[in-house]
């Protein structure tokens, strides 16, 4: 009888030590990392999506309104500093400018005239003078009337003469006027877009009203990428810092740029986020292939640096600088560790752990908790 309740016993205890041993979690399936070190870098990044942009771009309009008689160029074409891109019609201003030339060329012969008569009119009162003191066979009235004339003559030569710096003022008014008909290039580029056709009338936009520029000119000589920083971030920003861009359109970094401007003020479109403008130039000529102003782009400027350091990928990071650790059994211990330096990728590791330590990465997966049994993905 006592041998068999010890078997009853017996019997229950390994259908409880079954059950149970059923009901056990499964090991859960993790990514795990084997610490080493590496370059860690601390890093700024924007908060809105910025642009590239050509270093130089200007919409032009005449500057008198009109109806287009010339268009010299069209889109795409490579200009010039001082090429003549587009003409008003400008026929009557023209034709100003001829008459004032010509009123030119007639107050210069005037001018000449009037200084002639002066210098013979001073020879004359000369010659009276000499006899008259001679041989007293003029009289004084006489010599006088000479010398009066003489006078009279010579201002008559200044007045002609100022005439002519008159009417060469009235020539450069006159091609000033012709001017503004004109649209010329300020710059040496590449035209983006022409909106205006021969005959149709095109106006400066008013003070105010924006309107759309019979010619869009770019200098794509050189591009920068203008992007929007947080204002807490931007304080440690100074102009000549490395910086990456990442543009959608390209797959691979491009790491030669460096800050070149920092907006003087911040921004006040969004009052939950403010942010401050900041510009970078890529010095590369490899990096300037194949991009295009209005291209979007995001920037990462380095604050600081650090080679062969022990480093965690963020993917393994929990809050408070906490991490899963892998003992030998490969169960989860939760550790905290002290971090240096770190970026959206990579953060300094200064103790708490050590090169060699296996870290789980699969922190959000259900099951991943202090004190679970996992198993290694191959």
């Amino acid at each position: 009888m006592k041998t068999k309740s010890l078997v009853i016993v017996a019997v229950l205890a390994l259908l409880i030590t079954l059950f149970y041993y059923s009901r056990r979690p499964e090991p859960v399936e993790v990514d795990v990392l084997t610490l080493t070190t590496g370059q860690v870098q601390s890093t700024v990044a924007n908060t809105r999506v910025g642009t590239v942009k050509a270093c130089r771009r200007a919409y032009l309009a005449p500057a008198t309104g009109g109806q287009v008689a010339a268009l010299h160029v069209k889109e795409g074409d490579k200009v010039k500093q001082g090429q003549l891109l587009l003409e008003v019609w400008n026929q009557d201003l023209k034709a100003q400018v001829g008459l004032q030339t010509a009123q030119v060329k007639a107050t210069k012969a005037s001018a000449e005239q009037a200084c002639q008569l002066a210098g013979s009119a001073e020879r004359e009162a000369a010659r009276l003078s000499r006899l008259q003191t001679s041989k007293q066979i003029v009289s004084v009235e006489q010599v006088d009337k000479a010398v009066s004339s003489s006078k009279s003559q010579r201002a008559a030569c200044r007045a002609a003469l100022q005439n002519i710096e008159v009417a060469e003022s009235q020539v450069t008014v006159a091609e000033a006027g012709v001017r503004r008909t004109l649209v010329l290039a300020p710059f040496d580029g590449t035209v983006a877009e022409v909106n205006a056709e021969l005959g149709e009338f095109v106006t400066p936009s008013p003070p105010g009203i924006p309107t759309l520029p019979p010619i869009d000119l770019l200098d794509i000589s050189c591009l920068t990428v203008s992007a929007p920083i947080d204002e807490v971030d931007a304080a440690a920003l100074k102009p000549g810092m490395q910086a990456c861009v990442s543009l959608d359109a390209f797959p691979d970094k491009r790491c030669s740029g460096i800050v070149t401007r920092i907006a003087p003020y911040v921004l006040e479109k969004e009052k939950q986020a403010r942010t401050v403008e900041v510009e970078v130039t890529l010095r590369d000529p490899k990096d300037l292939a194949e991009l295009l102003p209005g291209y979007s782009a995001d920037i990462e400027v380095q604050l600081a640096k650090k080679d062969d350091v022990l480093r965690l990928p963020a993917e393994a990071i929990l809050e408070n600088n906490r991490v899963f650790k892998l003992d030998e059994d490969n169960v989860l211990h939760e550790q905290s560790f002290q971090a240096g330096l770190s970026n959206w990728s990579y953060t300094e590791v200064l103790s708490g752990l050590k090169a060699g330590d296996r870290v789980a990465l699969s922190i959000g997966k259900e099951g991943v908790t202090d004190g679970a049994k996992v198993v290694i993905k191959p």
